[in-house]
């Protein structure tokens, strides 16, 4: 049965039955009543239907009733497959279709390294050691089910409180999607330490992400993409200074951040322990680096955790194992033999490795802009050009060039509605790259896209 969180919510239900285990929307549920609306859903579910190892489609909404069916999912030992809120009915129903369809569901050789397999279960195909399924667009643009072990979420979370330092005293504010790693995996050591956690839909009311700093915690701590906080110190550098006590630790991840952006964080909290992390959703929580302790270096993402090990290949390519990786794509073993070899997740990110055990992210392979046979890093661009004073946001991507072939190109939001000539951008950024890697073309626009977790949306771009 999948519930190591759920054991620990009933431990805390029994040990501190009053203390506030989620808040949402300026309403408050202790552990004692969480635990009870798990309980309840689970006998619901159970009488519906649901069996061990089926999996259990339904939409992420931004509040306890999130976590009350997530974990209840998981009480009846199935299998969690939450999914984005605006999912409509009839997708809903192709994903569990293919779930529960007897050639996707195909099991697959994990190389003696198998977290998960499926089973029969009262003649029904049945996912055994597998907690959650979450889709995924990964580099290709296709969904991806990924399938999670418990021991994935376990090793997790373990890796977050001893990198990050997660205790009871702690106020974990969520501001992005709970289908999404990047956030569901902060439930985990919240509650698994008896903290609490506060839920927000999103970081678009400025005014309510700062009045949750009114309420009567000792600590408080956030992950925040590096776009959301790029927004914070455009837009609320003053609010975000004047809580700047109050905020233990910041994490951000799923996209790089920028020197400038790391640099000025550290002058806003000078007294709160920043982090930049490495993860995914097929390797789990990996690295993290306490920029603010240690310097404001781009792409620089620390040593494994105690749970993670981090090598790179042959061709460059980041190579990530340990207990945090995922047990495979869900019915695409081909998928999954791709990327899964031997027990270890071969990822689509370059980097090396320091002499100290340090891992330095070097961009996407997929992402490198082959100028006239000159390899320009997009990521590095968009650092140099971040700290112009200028732009208020960027994104290089490559553009067709008559001589060249291709060249990297400049997209960029002008500070303050301003008109900005390109020349200035260019001028500013001579002397902080080499001359190849400078943008031969730049456009002004209202705005970068991005994806739903932050990251610059580059597919948008290409032609």
């Amino acid at each position: 049965m999948n519930c190591t969180l759920e054991r620990s919510i009933e431990h805390y239900a029994n040990q501190t039955p009053h203390k506030a285990a989620v808040i949402f929307g300026g309403e408050a549920l202790s552990y004692s009543c969480l635990w009870e609306r798990i309980r309840q859903r689970a006998r619901q579910l159970r009488e519906a239907g649901l069996r061990e190892g089926q999996p259990y489609v339904f939409t992420t909404t931004q509040d306890a009733d999130f976590i009350v069916t997530y974990c209840a999912v998981h009480l009846c030992g199935a299998v969690s497959v939450p999914l984005e809120s605006s999912t409509t009915k009839e997708c809903q129903q192709q994903i569990l279709d293919g779930l529960n369809g007897q050639d996707t569901l195909t099991s697959f050789n994990r190389n003696e390294m198998v977290n998960g397999q499926w089973s029969m279960v009262n003649g029904q195909r049945s996912m055994v050691n597998i907690s959650d399924v979450l889709f995924t667009t990964g580099t290709t643009g296709n969904a991806k089910g990924v399938m999670i072990s418990e021991e994935a979420w376990t090793a997790n979370a373990e890796n977050l409180t001893d990198r990050l330092g997660f205790t009871a005293e702690l106020l974990f504010i969520v501001c992005g999607p709970l289908n999404h790693l990047g956030s569901l995996s902060k439930i985990y050591p919240t509650l698994t330490n008896g903290a609490t956690l506060y839920i927000m839909s999103n970081l678009k009311d400025l005014g309510a992400f700062f009045s949750v700093f009114d309420l009567p915690f000792a600590r408080f701590a956030t992950f925040l993409v590096p776009s959301s906080i790029r927004m914070l110190l455009q837009f609320a550098r003053s609010e975000l200074s004047a809580v700047a006590r109050k905020i233990d630790f910041v994490e951000t991840g799923a996209a790089p951040i920028s020197q400038s952006d790391m640099e000025q964080l550290c002058q806003t909290l000078p007294y709160s322990r920043l982090f930049n992390t490495y993860a995914s959703t097929e390797t789990g929580i990996v690295c993290s680096y306490e920029f603010s302790r240690y310097g404001c270096v781009p792409g620089l993402v620390g040593p494994p955790m105690k749970h993670s090990t981090v090598r790179i290949a042959e061709d460059g390519r980041v190579v990530c194992s340990g207990s945090t990786i995922m047990s495979g794509y869900v019915g695409s073993p081909q998928a999954s033999a791709q990327v899964l070899m031997e027990g270890e997740v071969y990822t689509s990110d370059f980097g090396i490795i320091s002499p100290d055990g340090m891992l330095h992210l070097q961009g996407r392979g997929d992402d490198i802009i082959n100028a006239g046979g000159y390899k320009v890093n997009p990521i590095e661009v968009e650092n140099a050009a971040s700290a112009c004073p200028l732009i208020q946001d960027c994104i290089c991507v490559p553009a067709p060039h008559p001589v060249l072939g291709t060249a990297p190109k400049l997209f960029y939001v002008p500070r303050q509605d301003q008109t900005v000539k390109p020349r200035l951008i260019a001028d500013f950024l001579k002397g902080r790259l080499e001359s190849y890697k400078i943008p031969l073309f730049y456009e002004a626009t209202e705005a970068i896209k991005r994806t739903y977790n932050g990251k610059l949306d580059r597919k948008a771009y290409k032609d």
